[in-house]
């Protein structure tokens, strides 16, 4: 399926990344130094990743509430459950849902489980005639030593952190400058650039 423009009402912001600086983390820094921290500590903030809910966006909307990102945009969101009992999440929006595909990955800190990764596609409509788009998702989620329920005050709502992205040929990724909204305008103008006042740890919490 043809990559989808991006239709947004929203021009404020978002913080581009200042020239030289671009955050990357990896999987393990992702869970140890930002999610953890943000699961057990309640005055945590990320200058980087902007809180979101993800199923009241498309994901071609969500570019325009990311914090920063040039091909990938990374967002805390609370995993909304779709049965008040049950453990199956609510992956639909207006326009469609997020499937997942294949198994959780394990990530892992010398060799222990610390959390885990699932890839998830976006399909436009409803199950199970939905068409797939370029649109993948990465959730991830704290587990094994640093799981919220081992937490001594888990959490009523489980945090996550999403990584989204937009796949063009040959698995290369979508830059923000390439996004158009649906009336061929150009992408929102850039904001005046933030220096962070750290870069990601990797020592664990």
């Amino acid at each position: 399926m043809e990559n989808i423009s991006v239709l947004s009402n929203r021009e404020e912001g978002q913080i581009n990344s200042p020239p030289g600086y671009r955050f990357h983390p990896r999987d393990e820094e992702l869970l140890t130094y930002f999610l953890y921290k943000k699961t057990n500590i309640a005055e945590f903030s990320a200058k980087e990743i902007a809180e979101v809910d993800i199923q009241k966006f498309e994901p071609w909307d969500l570019p325009w509430e990311a914090k920063m990102g040039d091909d990938e945009w990374y967002f805390f969101c609370l995993r909304n459950r779709k049965y008040q009992n049950g453990f199956r999440t609510n992956r639909a929006t207006e326009a469609g849902y997020w499937k997942s595909t294949g198994r959780d990955g394990e990530i892992l800190r010398e060799k222990s489980l610390i959390g885990k990764k699932k890839t998830l596609v976006f399909y436009m409509g409803r199950p199970p005639t939905g068409a797939k788009t370029n649109w993948v998702m990465h959730e991830y989620r704290l587990g094994g030593n640093l799981s919220v329920h081992n937490s001594p005050t888990p959490a009523e709502n489980e945090w996550v952190i999403c990584r989204v992205f937009e796949t063009i040929s040959r698995g290369k990724r979508t830059h923000i400058s390439d996004i158009k909204r649906l009336d061929g305008s150009s992408p929102v103008p850039p904001s005046p650039p933030v220096v962070p006042d750290y870069l990601p740890e990797t020592n664990g919490p």
